[in-house]
């Protein structure tokens, strides 16, 4: 298991009830939420650059859970994240239209891998973003140009247009504040503005800036966020350029398409199994059909395990099988080495053993 999962809180389905100190406009359909965390939850709160939170909110007797990156820096000792209205969502409507100064929200401690770590030397980073994709960049931005004084960021940002552009003008104040060490190329896919390339990310967008513009700076990191698609284009154009693929990272804003990304077998048969579960130093014994989600087992039987967005894009939901098998519709967190450890997505996996133990708190 890497070493930053070994790290991980314990307790990691604890949620705590955060005051909202400020809600600024970002967009036309988004805002920035900041919370309020006390003195005492201040250690539990601390965060890695890149990292998200999981947000609780009872919306009509129905447990909605959210996850959202962080966009805040942790040298001015804020906790914000960045919330987009999308057409039909539960939490994000309300986020946007009713939610205030002054409420409370239940709050998960920050997890997360897709995170920035300084190495004491200069670095020069790269991050490519579309659209909300942006929130955990500003974090992770922010730190890398604070850490040394000879680091150096470019991103490769795309929206819609100008007015639909998140963090726009926190973005051009670190212009003016790192002149000559942070770069930002803008692209719009409906609007033409001067200076901007014109149209989605896709491979020649990253060519133009890694083989023209920056063609002469070597890069030790790049860090990927937004759609599915994007990503996958982006990678594999910098695979092709011969970048090892433990410098790119890369968070998923949406789950995947199920025909996009490779799909293990489905679990079909009625076949049950006696699960055994250990969560928070107890344990449960759940009898489940094997084509059930492991996960949505566990939460039938009103064991409150750790989840956020059940659909294979965070890390919320890591339990390491100790006895018995799985089978995992798909993975696009769990690297080859965790799988092996014995590593899996609950909200992602069917048992196929007639036992099977899984444990949430040895991560």
């Amino acid at each position: 298991m890497t070493e930053y999962l070994l790290l991980q809180k314990k307790f990691v389905s604890a949620f705590h009830s955060l005051r909202i100190s400020r809600i600024v406009p970002n967009t036309p359909n988004a805002v920035t939420i900041y919370f309020d965390v006390p003195e005492d939850l201040k250690s539990e709160f601390d965060f890695k650059p890149g990292q998200y939170i999981t947000i609780r909110y009872l919306l009509d007797d129905e447990d909605i859970r959210r996850a959202y990156s962080i966009c805040s820096s942790r040298s001015d000792g804020t906790l914000a994240i960045g919330v987009k209205e999308v057409k039909d969502g539960k939490f994000s409507v309300l986020a946007n239209r009713k939610l205030k100064e002054g409420d409370s929200l239940d709050v998960m401690p920050p997890e997360g891998r897709f995170i920035f770590e300084s190495l004491g030397s200069p670095q020069n980073v790269v991050a490519i973003a579309a659209g909300s994709g942006i929130t955990p960049i500003m974090s992770i931005a922010r730190e890398v140009l604070e850490a040394h004084d000879d680091n150096r960021f470019v991103l490769l940002y795309g929206n819609r247009g100008k007015e639909e552009t998140m963090f726009y003008e926190e973005l051009a104040d670190l212009q003016k504040k790192y002149s000559g060490r942070f770069s930002l190329q803008y692209s719009f896919s409906r609007n033409s503005e001067e200076g901007a390339l014109f149209g989605r990310i896709d491979s020649a967008k990253a060519n133009y800036l890694l083989k023209n513009k920056f063609k002469d700076v070597s890069f030790d990191s790049f860090y990927l966020c937004g759609p599915e698609a994007m990503i996958q284009e982006v990678k594999s154009t910098l695979l092709a350029q011969g970048i090892k693929q433990d410098k790119i990272l890369f968070e998923l804003f949406t789950s995947p398409v199920a025909d996009e990304v490779e799909v293990a077998p489905q679990v079909t048969d009625d076949s049950k199994t006696t699960v055994q579960v250990v969560l928070d130093d107890e344990e449960y014994t759940l009898v489940m059909k094997r084509k059930q989600l492991l996960l949505d087992a566990v939460l039938d039987e009103d064991i409150d395990a750790p989840y956020s967005c059940q659909g294979g894009v965070c890390s919320t939901c890591i339990a390491k099988v100790t006895e018995g098998k799985v089978v995992m519709d798909k993975n696009q967190i769990l690297t080859d080495s965790e799988i092996e450890e014995g590593y899996i997505l609950t909200c992602q996996s069917h048992p196929t053993t007639p036992t099977l133990k899984i444990d949430y708190d040895d991560v």
